[in-house]
Protein backbone atom coordinates (compact mmCIF):
# COMPACT_ATOMS: atom_id res chain seq x y z
CA UNK A 1 0.00 0.00 0.00
CA UNK A 2 3.30 2.35 0.54
CA UNK A 3 3.55 2.28 -3.45
CA UNK A 4 -0.03 3.67 -3.85
CA UNK A 5 0.86 6.75 -1.45
CA UNK A 6 3.83 7.31 -2.94
CA UNK A 7 2.22 7.51 -6.49
CA UNK A 8 -0.55 9.41 -4.89
CA UNK A 9 2.49 12.45 -4.09
CA UNK A 10 4.50 11.91 -7.08
CA UNK A 11 3.33 14.45 -8.91
CA UNK A 12 2.51 17.17 -6.15
CA UNK A 13 1.17 19.88 -8.05
CA UNK A 14 -1.37 17.36 -8.82
CA UNK A 15 -1.65 15.81 -4.93
CA UNK A 16 -2.40 19.18 -3.95
CA UNK A 17 -4.90 20.26 -6.07
CA UNK A 18 -6.84 17.28 -5.56
CA UNK A 19 -6.65 17.76 -1.64
CA UNK A 20 -7.21 21.87 -2.70
CA UNK A 21 -10.77 20.42 -4.35
CA UNK A 22 -11.93 18.38 -1.61
CA UNK A 23 -11.29 20.68 0.90
CA UNK A 24 -13.73 23.44 -1.27
CA UNK A 25 -16.06 21.17 -0.96
CA UNK A 26 -15.69 20.28 2.39
CA UNK A 27 -16.26 23.99 2.94
CA UNK A 28 -19.20 25.46 1.63
CA UNK A 29 -20.71 22.03 2.54
CA UNK A 30 -19.79 22.55 6.05
CA UNK A 31 -20.09 25.95 6.13
CA UNK A 32 -23.63 26.93 4.73
CA UNK A 33 -24.77 24.12 6.13
CA UNK A 34 -23.67 25.54 9.77
CA UNK A 35 -25.17 29.12 8.57
CA UNK A 36 -28.37 27.11 7.87
CA UNK A 37 -28.53 25.96 11.45
CA UNK A 38 -27.67 28.84 13.12
CA UNK A 39 -29.94 30.90 11.52
CA UNK A 40 -32.56 28.11 12.73
CA UNK A 41 -30.95 28.31 16.20
CA UNK A 42 -31.30 31.70 16.04
CA UNK A 43 -35.38 32.08 15.46
CA UNK A 44 -35.63 30.31 19.19
CA UNK A 45 -33.99 32.74 21.11
CA UNK A 46 -36.48 34.17 22.54
CA UNK A 47 -38.42 31.02 23.58
CA UNK A 48 -35.08 29.73 24.96
CA UNK A 49 -33.84 32.86 27.34
CA UNK A 50 -37.92 32.53 29.02
CA UNK A 51 -37.17 28.96 29.67
CA UNK A 52 -38.64 29.72 33.36
CA UNK A 53 -42.36 28.35 31.37
CA UNK A 54 -42.81 25.15 31.02
CA UNK A 55 -46.25 25.63 28.83
CA UNK A 56 -46.41 28.22 26.26
CA UNK A 57 -50.20 29.32 25.71
CA UNK A 58 -51.35 30.94 22.52
CA UNK A 59 -53.75 31.40 19.85
CA UNK A 60 -53.85 27.98 17.40
CA UNK A 61 -52.79 30.17 14.74
CA UNK A 62 -49.97 31.73 15.80
CA UNK A 63 -46.95 30.48 13.69
CA UNK A 64 -43.77 31.93 15.10
CA UNK A 65 -42.32 33.26 18.49
CA UNK A 66 -42.76 37.01 17.15
CA UNK A 67 -46.60 37.02 15.92
CA UNK A 68 -48.77 38.64 17.86
CA UNK A 69 -52.25 37.29 17.99
CA UNK A 70 -53.82 38.43 21.05
CA UNK A 71 -56.05 35.49 23.10
CA UNK A 72 -58.92 37.05 25.73
CA UNK A 73 -58.09 38.24 29.45
CA UNK A 74 -60.18 35.24 30.86
CA UNK A 75 -57.78 32.73 29.59
CA UNK A 76 -55.21 33.29 32.31
CA UNK A 77 -58.09 32.36 35.01
CA UNK A 78 -58.72 29.41 33.36
CA UNK A 79 -55.72 28.22 32.78
CA UNK A 80 -54.64 28.52 36.58
CA UNK A 81 -57.85 26.21 37.27
CA UNK A 82 -56.86 23.54 35.13
CA UNK A 83 -55.32 20.51 37.03
CA UNK A 84 -51.74 20.38 37.11
CA UNK A 85 -50.43 24.31 36.45
CA UNK A 86 -48.32 25.20 39.68
CA UNK A 87 -48.83 28.68 38.12
CA UNK A 88 -49.39 30.77 35.08
CA UNK A 89 -49.00 34.29 34.25
CA UNK A 90 -49.86 36.69 31.26
CA UNK A 91 -47.16 38.40 28.82
CA UNK A 92 -47.70 41.02 26.64
CA UNK A 93 -45.90 40.90 23.05
CA UNK A 94 -45.79 43.54 20.29
CA UNK A 95 -44.04 45.87 17.58
CA UNK A 96 -44.56 49.55 18.34
CA UNK A 97 -42.50 52.84 17.88
CA UNK A 98 -39.88 54.41 19.85
CA UNK A 99 -39.07 57.49 20.49
CA UNK A 100 -35.29 58.35 21.00
CA UNK A 101 -33.90 61.59 22.90
CA UNK A 102 -32.90 63.06 19.80
CA UNK A 103 -35.46 62.43 17.70
CA UNK A 104 -34.54 58.93 15.97
CA UNK A 105 -37.56 56.27 15.41
CA UNK A 106 -36.88 52.66 16.90
CA UNK A 107 -39.13 50.02 16.23
CA UNK A 108 -39.26 47.26 19.42
CA UNK A 109 -40.28 44.44 20.19
CA UNK A 110 -42.21 45.29 23.46
CA UNK A 111 -42.74 42.64 26.35
CA UNK A 112 -44.66 43.00 29.34
CA UNK A 113 -44.21 40.27 31.89
CA UNK A 114 -45.98 39.48 35.06
CA UNK A 115 -45.60 42.96 37.70
CA UNK A 116 -46.01 40.89 41.00
CA UNK A 117 -43.65 37.88 39.99
CA UNK A 118 -41.39 39.62 37.04
CA UNK A 119 -41.55 35.89 35.60
CA UNK A 120 -40.62 35.59 32.03
CA UNK A 121 -38.48 38.60 32.28
CA UNK A 122 -34.88 39.37 30.58
CA UNK A 123 -32.62 36.15 31.17
CA UNK A 124 -29.58 38.01 32.63
CA UNK A 125 -29.23 41.14 34.51
CA UNK A 126 -26.63 43.63 33.41
CA UNK A 127 -27.28 46.89 34.66
CA UNK A 128 -29.77 47.23 37.83
CA UNK A 129 -31.81 44.75 39.44
CA UNK A 130 -35.07 42.78 37.79
CA UNK A 131 -36.57 44.58 40.72
CA UNK A 132 -36.36 47.98 39.15
CA UNK A 133 -38.85 47.04 36.31
CA UNK A 134 -41.42 48.05 39.16
CA UNK A 135 -40.22 51.74 38.96
CA UNK A 136 -42.05 54.65 37.49
CA UNK A 137 -41.97 53.96 33.59
CA UNK A 138 -39.18 51.65 33.96
CA UNK A 139 -38.17 49.76 30.50
CA UNK A 140 -34.99 47.39 30.38
CA UNK A 141 -33.30 47.25 27.06
CA UNK A 142 -30.76 44.81 25.23
CA UNK A 143 -26.96 45.63 26.40
CA UNK A 144 -25.25 44.46 22.95
CA UNK A 145 -27.71 46.84 21.09
CA UNK A 146 -26.94 49.99 23.21
CA UNK A 147 -24.56 51.25 20.28
CA UNK A 148 -25.91 49.58 17.21
CA UNK A 149 -29.62 49.54 16.93
CA UNK A 150 -30.32 51.99 19.91
CA UNK A 151 -28.20 54.43 18.38
CA UNK A 152 -29.33 58.20 18.24
CA UNK A 153 -28.40 58.98 14.47
CA UNK A 154 -29.30 62.52 15.33
CA UNK A 155 -26.76 63.64 18.26
CA UNK A 156 -23.43 61.54 16.88
CA UNK A 157 -24.18 58.61 16.72
CA UNK A 158 -24.44 58.10 20.82
CA UNK A 159 -26.53 55.38 22.03
CA UNK A 160 -28.51 55.02 25.07
CA UNK A 161 -27.66 54.56 28.72
CA UNK A 162 -29.41 53.94 32.25
CA UNK A 163 -31.56 56.87 32.56
CA UNK A 164 -31.83 57.97 29.57
CA UNK A 165 -35.84 59.45 28.86
CA UNK A 166 -37.30 57.70 25.58
CA UNK A 167 -41.23 57.01 24.36
CA UNK A 168 -43.06 54.16 23.36
CA UNK A 169 -45.98 54.91 21.24
CA UNK A 170 -45.92 58.40 22.39
CA UNK A 171 -45.56 57.45 26.40
CA UNK A 172 -42.91 58.05 28.57
CA UNK A 173 -40.48 55.55 29.14
CA UNK A 174 -36.99 55.92 30.88
CA UNK A 175 -34.38 53.26 30.62
CA UNK A 176 -34.03 51.38 34.13
CA UNK A 177 -31.59 48.78 33.12
CA UNK A 178 -30.07 46.34 30.42
CA UNK A 179 -29.86 43.01 30.14
CA UNK A 180 -28.19 40.38 27.77
CA UNK A 181 -30.02 37.80 25.36
CA UNK A 182 -28.85 35.24 22.68
CA UNK A 183 -28.44 36.70 19.88
CA UNK A 184 -32.03 36.47 17.59
CA UNK A 185 -32.85 36.40 14.16
CA UNK A 186 -35.47 39.07 14.23
CA UNK A 187 -33.92 42.64 13.72
CA UNK A 188 -35.84 44.50 16.37
CA UNK A 189 -34.23 44.85 19.52
CA UNK A 190 -36.71 43.39 22.58
CA UNK A 191 -38.01 45.94 25.08
CA UNK A 192 -38.86 44.74 28.32
CA UNK A 193 -41.43 46.30 31.14
CA UNK A 194 -43.75 45.12 33.18
CA UNK A 195 -47.43 43.49 31.91
CA UNK A 196 -49.42 46.79 33.12
CA UNK A 197 -47.49 49.32 31.89
CA UNK A 198 -47.04 47.78 28.12
CA UNK A 199 -50.54 47.28 28.10
CA UNK A 200 -50.62 51.50 28.71
CA UNK A 201 -48.26 51.68 25.78
CA UNK A 202 -49.93 49.29 23.46
CA UNK A 203 -52.89 50.68 20.85
CA UNK A 204 -56.26 50.08 22.30
CA UNK A 205 -57.42 46.61 21.56
CA UNK A 206 -60.06 44.34 23.66
CA UNK A 207 -57.64 41.91 23.92
CA UNK A 208 -54.05 42.56 24.60
CA UNK A 209 -52.38 39.41 26.24
CA UNK A 210 -50.64 37.52 23.73
CA UNK A 211 -49.40 34.58 25.36
CA UNK A 212 -49.67 32.82 28.81
CA UNK A 213 -46.54 31.22 30.61
CA UNK A 214 -47.15 28.21 32.75
CA UNK A 215 -44.97 26.23 35.35
CA UNK A 216 -46.70 22.80 35.85
CA UNK A 217 -46.25 20.94 38.83
CA UNK A 218 -43.63 18.77 40.15
CA UNK A 219 -43.83 15.21 39.19
CA UNK A 220 -47.08 16.25 36.55
CA UNK A 221 -46.58 15.39 33.24
CA UNK A 222 -46.17 18.12 30.93
CA UNK A 223 -47.97 16.70 27.82
CA UNK A 224 -50.84 15.60 29.67
CA UNK A 225 -51.18 18.98 31.03
CA UNK A 226 -50.96 20.90 27.93
CA UNK A 227 -53.71 18.56 26.82
CA UNK A 228 -55.84 19.56 29.78
CA UNK A 229 -55.05 23.29 28.93
CA UNK A 230 -56.09 22.86 25.25
CA UNK A 231 -59.02 20.94 25.94
CA UNK A 232 -60.13 23.82 28.58
CA UNK A 233 -59.23 26.61 26.67
CA UNK A 234 -59.57 25.75 22.78
CA UNK A 235 -56.02 27.06 22.73
CA UNK A 236 -52.52 25.37 21.96
CA UNK A 237 -50.06 24.73 24.78
CA UNK A 238 -46.61 24.25 23.36
CA UNK A 239 -43.97 22.96 25.46
CA UNK A 240 -40.52 25.70 24.71
CA UNK A 241 -39.19 22.87 22.02
CA UNK A 242 -42.21 22.60 20.27
CA UNK A 243 -43.06 26.15 20.05
CA UNK A 244 -39.50 26.70 18.68
CA UNK A 245 -39.46 23.87 15.95
CA UNK A 246 -42.76 25.58 14.86
CA UNK A 247 -41.23 29.25 14.67
CA UNK A 248 -37.77 27.72 13.29
CA UNK A 249 -40.17 25.81 10.57
CA UNK A 250 -42.21 28.87 9.80
CA UNK A 251 -39.27 31.05 9.17
CA UNK A 252 -37.06 28.70 6.90
CA UNK A 253 -40.35 27.68 4.93
CA UNK A 254 -41.39 31.32 4.26
CA UNK A 255 -38.54 33.26 4.21
CA UNK A 256 -36.73 30.75 1.37
CA UNK A 257 -33.95 30.42 3.73
CA UNK A 258 -33.88 26.57 3.78
CA UNK A 259 -34.20 26.18 -0.65
CA UNK A 260 -31.16 28.79 -0.70
CA UNK A 261 -28.41 27.31 2.14
CA UNK A 262 -29.72 23.79 0.29
CA UNK A 263 -29.09 24.71 -2.91
CA UNK A 264 -25.75 26.16 -1.38
CA UNK A 265 -24.99 22.57 0.00
CA UNK A 266 -25.97 20.93 -3.07
CA UNK A 267 -23.35 23.22 -5.09
CA UNK A 268 -21.00 22.09 -2.84
CA UNK A 269 -21.28 18.30 -3.82
CA UNK A 270 -21.73 18.87 -7.02
CA UNK A 271 -18.66 21.14 -7.61
CA UNK A 272 -16.73 18.76 -5.49
CA UNK A 273 -17.49 15.62 -6.94
CA UNK A 274 -17.04 17.09 -10.60
CA UNK A 275 -13.46 18.80 -8.98
CA UNK A 276 -12.49 15.18 -7.79
CA UNK A 277 -13.72 13.42 -9.98
CA UNK A 278 -11.64 14.95 -12.97
CA UNK A 279 -8.67 15.47 -11.16
CA UNK A 280 -8.43 11.72 -10.12
CA UNK A 281 -9.71 9.96 -13.54
CA UNK A 282 -6.65 12.38 -14.87
CA UNK A 283 -4.25 11.13 -12.19
CA UNK A 284 -5.50 7.89 -12.83
CA UNK A 285 -4.72 8.00 -16.75
CA UNK A 286 -1.18 9.37 -15.83
CA UNK A 287 -0.42 6.41 -13.48
CA UNK A 288 -1.45 3.92 -16.51
CA UNK A 289 1.94 2.49 -16.95
CA UNK A 290 2.40 2.01 -13.42
CA UNK A 291 -0.83 -0.01 -12.69
CA UNK A 292 0.15 -1.67 -15.74
CA UNK A 293 3.41 -2.84 -14.49
CA UNK A 294 1.69 -3.96 -11.28
CA UNK A 295 -0.84 -6.10 -13.37
CA UNK A 296 2.16 -7.16 -15.54
CA UNK A 297 3.56 -8.86 -12.07
CA UNK A 298 0.78 -10.41 -10.82
CA UNK A 299 -1.29 -7.86 -9.00
CA UNK A 300 -4.63 -9.03 -8.81
CA UNK A 301 -7.41 -6.51 -9.54
CA UNK A 302 -8.46 -6.44 -5.87
CA UNK A 303 -5.44 -5.08 -4.77
CA UNK A 304 -5.38 -2.33 -7.34
CA UNK A 305 -8.89 -1.71 -5.76
CA UNK A 306 -7.27 -1.23 -2.18
CA UNK A 307 -4.63 0.91 -3.28
CA UNK A 308 -6.90 3.16 -5.91
CA UNK A 309 -9.94 3.22 -2.90
CA UNK A 310 -6.47 4.15 -0.58
CA UNK A 311 -5.64 7.45 -2.57
CA UNK A 312 -9.11 8.11 -2.35
CA UNK A 313 -9.94 7.98 0.77
CA UNK A 314 -6.48 9.53 2.03
CA UNK A 315 -7.04 12.75 -0.39
CA UNK A 316 -10.85 13.03 0.95
CA UNK A 317 -9.61 12.56 4.99
CA UNK A 318 -6.92 15.68 4.25
CA UNK A 319 -9.36 17.88 2.32
CA UNK A 320 -12.18 16.94 4.84
CA UNK A 321 -9.77 18.09 7.53
CA UNK A 322 -8.64 21.34 5.83
CA UNK A 323 -12.34 22.20 4.39
CA UNK A 324 -14.16 21.63 8.41
CA UNK A 325 -10.83 23.72 10.06
CA UNK A 326 -10.97 26.30 6.81
CA UNK A 327 -15.20 26.57 8.26
CA UNK A 328 -14.38 26.74 11.81
CA UNK A 329 -11.97 29.65 11.12
CA UNK A 330 -14.27 31.24 9.13
CA UNK A 331 -17.54 30.56 11.61
CA UNK A 332 -15.46 32.08 14.29
CA UNK A 333 -14.96 35.00 12.38
CA UNK A 334 -18.33 35.60 10.83
CA UNK A 335 -20.03 34.64 15.08
CA UNK A 336 -18.05 37.91 16.31
CA UNK A 337 -19.62 40.17 13.87
CA UNK A 338 -23.15 38.83 15.04
CA UNK A 339 -24.40 36.64 12.46
CA UNK A 340 -25.28 33.44 12.58
CA UNK A 341 -22.54 30.06 12.44
CA UNK A 342 -23.47 26.58 14.66
CA UNK A 343 -21.19 23.31 13.81
CA UNK A 344 -22.71 21.02 16.02
CA UNK A 345 -21.70 17.19 15.51
CA UNK A 346 -23.98 16.57 13.35
CA UNK A 347 -23.09 19.01 10.07
CA UNK A 348 -19.20 17.35 10.82
CA UNK A 349 -21.14 14.18 10.45
CA UNK A 350 -23.06 14.57 7.38
CA UNK A 351 -19.55 16.69 6.12
CA UNK A 352 -18.07 13.27 6.06
CA UNK A 353 -20.62 11.75 4.63
CA UNK A 354 -21.03 14.08 1.79
CA UNK A 355 -17.18 13.80 1.25
CA UNK A 356 -16.82 10.20 1.26
CA UNK A 357 -19.40 9.90 -1.18
CA UNK A 358 -17.77 12.59 -3.23
CA UNK A 359 -14.57 10.41 -3.02
CA UNK A 360 -16.30 7.19 -4.01
CA UNK A 361 -17.86 8.67 -6.68
CA UNK A 362 -14.89 9.80 -8.08
CA UNK A 363 -12.98 6.65 -6.64
CA UNK A 364 -15.96 4.62 -8.72
CA UNK A 365 -14.49 6.35 -12.59
CA UNK A 366 -10.84 5.77 -11.63
CA UNK A 367 -11.10 2.07 -10.34
CA UNK A 368 -12.98 1.13 -13.78
CA UNK A 369 -10.48 2.59 -16.17
CA UNK A 370 -7.62 0.49 -13.92
CA UNK A 371 -10.10 -2.87 -13.95
CA UNK A 372 -9.92 -2.42 -17.55
CA UNK A 373 -6.25 -2.11 -17.78
CA UNK A 374 -4.35 -4.32 -20.02
CA UNK A 375 -0.75 -5.32 -18.61
CA UNK A 376 0.55 -5.50 -22.27
CA UNK A 377 0.01 -1.56 -21.57
CA UNK A 378 3.41 -1.52 -20.08
CA UNK A 379 5.16 -2.57 -23.35
CA UNK A 380 3.68 0.10 -25.45
CA UNK A 381 5.53 2.50 -26.51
Amino acid sequence: MSVALKMLVGDRLKYLGLVAGIAFAALLITQQASILIGLAHQTGSFIRDTAVADLWVMDPQVRFSQDALPIRDTTLERVRGVEGVRWAVPMYQGFLKARLPDGTRVTTILIGIDDATLLGGPPRIVRGTLADLRGDNAVFIDEAALDTKWMQKRSGGRGLRVGDRITINDKDAVIAGTYSASQSFFWEPITYTTYTRALRYAPPERNLMVFTLVKVDPGQDVSAVAERIARTTGLDALTGQQFIERTAGYILKETGILVNFGLAVGLGFVIGTLIAGQMLYNFTLDNLRHYGALKAMGAGNWLLVRMTMLQVLTVGALGLGIGVGAATYLGRIVGEAGLAFRMPWQVLAGAAVAILAICTLAGLLSIARVLRLEPAIVFKA
